[in-house]
Formats: C-alpha cells, structure tokens, sequence
C-alpha cells in the first residue's frame, strides 16, 4: 500500500495538511478570542465612567449608596455579561454585583488599572477576575467619585461569567460547526490540488521507472522502446540508440538538466548507453579470448610439433643418418626451441604489460644516441641479409623522459621486423627528428607494405596480415611495443609509404609532458 513514492507523498501531504489545519485553527480561535477581547475592551473603555454619570453614583462630593445598588441591581438584570466592583484605592472589593458566593478574590491588582487609566489605549488590557485566582480578562475602569478627588474605583469586568458561558455555548455549537467544515473544505481542495500537483511531478519519475524496469528485465543489449516524457526525452540504453540518442538529447554535446529528475534521466542514459557498450566490449573480449587460445594453441603446437618430429625422427634412425643429417636434425630442433622460448616470452610479457605488472621508470636521456646505439646492434644483421640500414635525421633532439630499456625493446622489434620484410638488397633508414617539441624515431622499411584493410588490426595480438607469410613470428611484437609506448605516455603509428615500404614511428614525452597511458585490451 505504501511501497509508491506517489502513495507516501500523498500520505505525507495529508498529514501536513491535518497538522496545519489543526493549528490553523487553534490560532485562529486563540486570535479571534484576544481579537473579541480586544474589540470589547476598545467599545467600552468609557463604560465605567458613563455608569458614574448616567447613573448619578456622586452626590455631593461623594459616592451614592442607593444608587449604587440600584445599578448593581438593574444591570445584573438588563446585562448580565458585564460584573461591576467598587474597589478602594488600594484595590479591595468593598461591593460587587455578582453573588458573594461566586467571588473568589477580596482583593484585585491595581497595575492594570493605573495603565488604563493612564492611557486609554493600552488594549486589550487584562485585570484580575474576581471570580478566579487566576484568571484574567478585559476591563473597564474609573476612579470615584473624581479624578481630581479619588475614593475608590468603579471595577468593571467587561466578559463576565455568564459571557464565558455564552460564548462557550455558541462554540461548542455553530462555531465549532462553522470551523470544522471550513477545516474540512480546505483540506479537500488543498489535497486535491496537492495530489494534482504530485501527480504531475511524479509523472517523468514514473516513466523513468518504468523505463528502468524495462532495461532490467531486457538482455541490456536490444533497444527499449522510446519514452518521451516531457523532459525525460530519449532514453535508450542500447548500443543500437546511442546513434538516435546522440542526434537527439546530445545535439550539443550537452544533456538539456533542469531539475534533479532531468539529472537522473540523462545520468541513466549515460550508465545505460556505456552498459550496452561494455557487454558489446565483454562479447567482443570474450571472442578475442578465444580466437587468442585458439592462435596461442597453433603457433605453441606448431614449433613444439617440429621440434618433437625432428628429435624423434633423430632418435629413430640415429643408425641411419649421417653425420650431416644428424646435424641438420639438432639444428632445425634447436631453431624451433629458440622459437618456441620466444614465443612464450613474448606472451609472459605482453601479459604483465596488461596487467601493468611492468612499470616504467622514466628517466630523461638522449634518443638520439639510444637509436644509434640500436642501429650498430643491427647492422650485422643487417648486412647478413644483404641491406643497407641507415641512420638519417636531426640529432638534436630534447631528452626524452621514458623507460631507456622499454624504448630500446620498442626499437629493437621495429628495425628487426624491417629487416625480416625488406627484400636483399634494398635500404632500410631509421630517421630522428621531433613533432610538437616532442623527439619521434621512424624506421622506414622497403618491403610489401601493409594491406590497407589490415592497418587498423597491425597492432593486435596475434595478428598476421596477407603479406608477412611464414616469418617465424607470433605476431606479438607490434603488439608488445603498443603497450610499452602507452605506458609511457608515448605514441606509435604506422603508415604506408607511397615509394613503397611501411614506416613505423614512435613519439616519446619530454618530462614536463609525460602522463602514464591507460591501456585498452
């Protein structure tokens, strides 16, 4: 029954209203009784001093008994909401109209009378009742005989106890009725339009919810039907709405948030969009993790394969083979072991660089003289296979700030594949120089190329395109060299040359620049 924000706000609401209706009223009658009190006392503040005209209550200088009876009597009789006592001047009851046996006081404070007396108006001013110890009520009051020559004061108590009766009658009845039924009518119109109003608020947030319960109980992958509340627009958390949702809500790269409920729509959208993404990335990962046992599995088996042929074959006809084949047989099994230890060092390594097991520890050194170090190291290899390797470029350089054993690794995978791919007799040429302040290093080969359609994928784990053939590698190098260049905050990239060849290019940060790259497998 209360499990709806829509059922508790309306609970909540009711509840406010009643306690503020409640008090409400009981202000309003607290008000209107000191109002009334204050309008009678504003009314009669001459009263007690017309008594002592209109009445003749002074004859000769003096207070008249008999007259003084006589109003006692009549106004006891014509009106009966108003008590009159004569006080002396120190504030004594000497006579009353009401019932002795109803007079609780013999005695009633003078500071509220000297007030009134002094300024007329100081309402509504509360004396003593003599009637009670303790409470209070509006008043009317003047010395006697004179002002000039005061004996005593004419006391009079302008809400008596047949008032309070009166009045307490009339609330307890009409009033009361009066009051409950505007208490009534108000609560109802403000809980109507109060529900209204809530209806109207809750409406994004409950199409919010709806959508939030689609995208649960949906493969988190299939577009969900569009929801256009008013300003919750377009929330499609699938892969296949980011393109609608991006023209839409995105228009200017911006979500349109105008209140909180906004904030917490384009927020789902946001979560959704990159939860469909993920699980597009999981499958993808998932396919590549296989599609990497399965490559792993091949160019593992294939080398332990021949090395296990050769040694057997070796075993089995020792007898038979001469000293040639014997050799040639441990030479092919020791080239296929050198391959296979390779193969898995490579894919040790390339695992930690994933794992970020291996950090860099940057240091700031000259690239230049790093690459000729490198070029040197190859040259023998170089001339093996009957190339030419240069070294080109500017050597004034600034100093690099990365790992000096990492970029010597990254170097050492590019000229040795430049090798493996030129042809006999053409050139290969290394080439220093900077872009934006930061030192570059291209290795520019002559060989095949690379397919256009297999550029985007050079740099992938395992992948070999079209043109490298049989090479002997895993197609790890690339791979392993990305990684390194990104955890350094580096850049590579490969192009093909229009004379025909591949460059390669590797960018390393200068010090003040240099950011650890975050690596996406």
């Amino acid at each position: 029954m209360l499990k709806t924000l829509y059922t508790r706000l309306s609970l909540g609401l009711f509840l406010l209203l009643l306690a503020v209706g409640l008090l409400y009223t009981f202000i309003s009658l607290y008000s209107l009784r000191g109002y009334s009190a204050s309008v009678s006392q504003a009314l009669h503040q001459d009263l007690a001093q017309t008594l002592v005209s209109d009445r003749n209550l002074v004859s000769d200088g003096g207070l008249n008994p008999g007259a003084l009876e006589e109003l006692f009597s009549l106004y006891m009789a014509i009106n009966p909401s108003i008590e009159i006592y004569l006080l002396d001047l120190d504030g004594a009851i000497l006579s009353y109209s009401a019932n002795p046996t109803q007079i609780k006081r013999n005695h009633v404070s003078l500071t509220p009378i000297h007030q009134l007396i002094e300024d007329r108006s100081l309402y509504p001013l509360l004396g003593d009742d003599p009637r009670s110890h303790d409470r209070q009520k509006v008043f009317s009051v003047t010395p006697v005989p004179s002002t000039d020559n005061p004996q005593g004061y004419l006391y009079v108590v302008l809400r008596g106890e047949q008032y309070d009766a009166a009045e307490t009658m009339a609330r307890g009845g009409k009033v009361l009725e009066m009051s409950a039924w505007a208490l009534l009518v108000s609560l109802a119109v403000a809980m109507v339009g109060g529900l209204a109003i809530f209806h109207l608020l809750t409406r994004r947030l409950r199409s919010l919810t709806r959508l939030v319960a689609e995208f649960e109980n949906s493969d988190k992958r299939q577009p969900l039907p569009s929801h256009h509340p008013s300003a919750l627009q377009h929330s499609h958390p699938s892969e296949a709405s980011v393109a609608h949702f991006s023209n839409t809500r995105w228009r200017n790269k911006q979500p349109v948030v105008r209140d909180e409920i906004d904030y917490l729509g384009a927020s789902f959208d946001d979560m959704a969009r990159r939860i469909a993404s993920q699980i597009e990335q999981l499958k993808e990962k998932d396919a590549q993790r296989r599609q990497l046992i399965a490559q792993v599995s091949h160019d593992l088996r294939t080398p332990l394969a021949s090395m296990q042929g050769y040694i057997e074959s070796l075993q089995l006809r020792r007898d038979r083979l001469s000293p040639e084949e014997q050799d040639r047989f441990l030479t092919i099994a020791l080239k296929e072991g050198r391959r296979l230890s390779r193969l898995v060092d490579e894919l040790f390594e390339l695992a930690a660089l994933e794992a970020r097991e291996k950090q860099p520890v940057p240091e700031p050194f000259p690239l230049a003289e790093l690459v000729h170090d490198v070029v040197q190291k190859h040259r023998p290899a170089a001339y093996e296979s009957q190339l030419t390797l240069s070294l080109s470029g500017d050597p004034e350089l600034p100093l690099a700030y990365a790992d000096l054993a990492m970029t010597e690794r990254v170097l050492d995978n590019l000229i040795s594949n430049a090798i493996a791919y030129s042809p006999a007799g053409s050139g290969i040429n290394v080439v220093v120089g900077q872009t934006g302040g930061e030192p570059e290093v291209c290795v520019k080969d002559s060989g095949p190329g690379i397919a256009e359609q297999d550029l985007p994928h050079i740099f992938e784990p395992f992948y070999r395109g079209d043109a490298s053939g049989d090479s002997g590698h895993a197609g790890l190098g690339l791979a392993i060299a990305r990684r390194i260049m990104m955890l350094q905050g580096g850049d590579i990239r490969v192009e093909n040359l229009a004379t025909g060849g591949a460059c390669f290019c590797i960018r390393l940060p200068v010090k003040a620049a240099f950011s650890p790259g975050v690596i996406n497998t």
